[in-house]
């Protein structure tokens, strides 16, 4: 199951801070980090920060060009902004859509929807809402 949540901040807040926040309430749900894309319990992923480029845009580039056997393998030291592969997984846009379908990629420039579209059917179309 994913979902995709917006937070609004009346101040200034760190990436880091939040990644924290968000790797100790994987924690307290049973998140081990055993290995790179294991079987977790929970998983909270800060996507984006605004039009935030973190650390810098040759690192986020270098990390959203890696091929996928690599990144398979890879892991980036530091929090990488917004989150390099983001534009290429439906089981994000489609959730993300629901709560910010203008937010704009600031180095793609492509909106999530836009994003979205660019993917293959067959991707989204595998992305279903739970029944409720």
């Amino acid at each position: 199951m994913n979902a995709a949540g917006l937070i609004i901040f009346d101040v200034q807040v760190d990436a880091a801070e939040i990644l924290s926040v968000f790797h100790g309430i994987e924690a307290a749900h049973g998140r081990r980090r055993l290995s790179r894309w294991g079987a977790r319990t929970l998983d909270i992923d800060l996507l984006a920060l605004g039009d935030s480029i973190l650390p810098d845009r040759e690192t986020q580039a270098h990390w959203r060009c890696l091929p996928p056997e690599r990144q398979a393998q890879e892991a980036p030291d530091r929090l990488i902004l917004p989150h390099p592969r983001m534009q290429d997984r439906a089981f994000v846009l489609v959730p993300l859509q629901e709560v910010a379908p203008d937010w704009r990629h600031p180095i793609l420039g492509l909106t999530v929807s836009e994003m979205l579209a660019a993917l293959p059917a067959a991707d989204r179309d595998a992305v279903r809402p739970l029944p409720g």
